[in-house]
């Protein structure tokens, strides 16, 4: 979903200039948000249209960095309607700030930075911990990594759009109504339970810090939380805190440094880290590119089991993906010709053959089935 969002935006770019050089074709002006007098319909429109080159490519870069990851927590249609909410929500914002301060409301707003920033509020939330590799340039050209809730709040919120807010034409209460919008609603998507837990999303932080404060205080106190007075009790729990609190590092260690390696091309060793993290019992998988890239690599490498694993892990959670037929032929394949299990082969098989589009992985999953069928008699 986000790559068709990505797309769109670019086709409707290219539709507005089509045929008229650098002006802006007539058509679009009914569909930008006329703070003043706003239409309906220009809560949505507005955020798929761009005023210049240098402003969709800056947009489409950081829904691009942010957005997949985020895809694929909300799933295609929770992300599109996230995705659509944050624009609404963020020309709302705009609009009442620039009656509330007496700012001009005759200009017209585009621009997909209002929804972008909904999407970054929820990357805030989703991903606080995730190491993001900034460039910078002084005398020198060089990258650190920061983590993304530094980045995200520090820069991105309280730098660009509270502290430098010098030019004339940024919707810049538009950016912050927008992530206000993305991290309050994903805070409470967590809170009711209507996302899958994470332990390392900023709602897990926040209820350990909680958890943290009122043991610190009952312990100050003098006070057993289990009633009476602090016992050999208390000093266990802390001690098994504390080795959960080390664990909980080992693995966000572990998922970094194979994002890392990822990155780097170097699939074999992300592979062997990704053991070691599958040992931690980790319910949250890795993104879905990166749990893919992973399986094939086992794949690869002759791990059949290993293979089959990351993959059955992958369906688990991206079964709606665009490739999930693909993914279920390789299982099938896998279990039917090294792992010996035909039944299971057979399963994988006759769900990937009803939805695969291509005729010569159609052709293979066929073969793969009478195959299997040959053996049984």
């Amino acid at each position: 979903m986000n790559y068709a969002l990505i797309a769109v935006n670019v086709i409707i770019f290219a539709l507005m200039y089509a045929g008229s050089g650098k002006s802006l074709q007539k058509w679009a002006d009914i569909y930008m948000l006329t703070p003043a007098y706003p239409f309906i319909w220009q809560f949505i429109t507005y955020a798929f249209l761009h005023s210049s080159l240098m402003h969709i490519l800056g947009n489409m870069f950081f829904l691009y960095l942010f957005g997949n990851n985020v895809n694929d927590r909300l799933g295609h249609i929770g992300y599109l309607l996230f995705y659509l909410a944050g624009g609404v929500f963020s020309a709302i914002g705009h609009i009442l700030a620039a009656s509330f301060f007496g700012a001009s409301v005759a200009t017209p707003v585009l621009g997909a930075s209002g929804a972008i920033s909904a999407v970054i509020g929820a990357y805030l939330v989703l991903y606080p911990q995730t190491l993001i590799t900034v460039v910078y340039w002084l005398f020198f050209i060089g990258t650190i990594e920061i983590p993304a809730i530094y980045l995200i709040i520090i820069k991105m919120i309280f730098f660009d759009n509270i502290i430098s807010r010098s030019a004339q034409n940024v919707a810049y209460d538009a950016h912050l109504s927008g992530y206000a919008f993305g991290i309050l609603a994903i805070l409470l998507l967590r809170a009711v339970n209507l996302l899958e837990p994470d332990q390392f999303d900023l709602w897990s932080m926040m209820r350990r810090w909680k958890h943290r404060n009122v043991y610190q205080n009952m312990a100050a106190e003098g006070v057993d939380p289990f009633g009476g007075r602090i016992s050999k009790k208390i000093e266990a729990i802390e001690v098994k805190t504390e080795e959960q609190k080390q664990a909980e590092e080992k693995v966000l260690s572990l998922r970094q440094e194979i994002m890392t390696r990822i990155g780097q091309g170097n699939l074999a060793s992300a592979a062997d880290l990704y053991l070691e993290l599958v040992k931690e019992n980790v319910t949250q998988p890795l993104p879905r590119q990166s749990l893919l890239d992973i399986a094939n690599q086992f794949m690869s490498a002759g791990k059949w089991s290993d293979a089959a694993a990351a993959y059955e892990k992958f369906m688990a959670f991206y079964s709606g993906c665009e490739y999930s037929e693909q993914v279920m032929l390789m299982l099938g394949i896998i279990y039917g010709r090294y792992l010996a299990d035909p039944k299971k082969a057979m399963e994988y098989l006759k769900k990937a053959y009803g939805k695969l589009s291509d005729a010569g992985q159609k052709k293979m999953c066929e073969n793969e089935m009478q195959r299997i069928e040959s053996q049984k008699k």
